[in-house]
């Protein structure tokens, strides 16, 4: 099973508010997922994330692949920094 963290939509028309989640590559973009991560309102001026550091490292370690906004949202808050890190000590 591959696993991909991505964005699952929720809010009503016109306000978006996603949540960050570990899900199946096979499943639907607001269907079933394994794991909630955090969350991302863009709406603010100042877009507002909250993630679970250790829930995102450990995703990643088990090979998880992020789509391209949630690799963006997990560099600005340094979690794929840290996770590379890990795996350059790792060696």
């Amino acid at each position: 099973m591959a696993v991909k963290l991505r964005l699952k939509r929720g809010g009503s028309k016109q306000r978006p508010h996603y949540r960050i989640v570990a899900s199946d590559s096979r499943s639907p973009r607001d269907g079933r997922f394994i794991d909630t991560i955090g969350t991302y309102n863009p709406i603010p001026k100042e877009y507002e994330v909250t993630i679970d550091e250790e829930k995102a490292l450990y995703w990643l370690a088990q090979g998880a692949q992020p789509t391209d906004t949630v690799r963006n949202l997990l560099s600005k808050n340094g979690i794929i920094a840290k996770h590379a890190e890990s795996k350059k000590v790792g060696k």
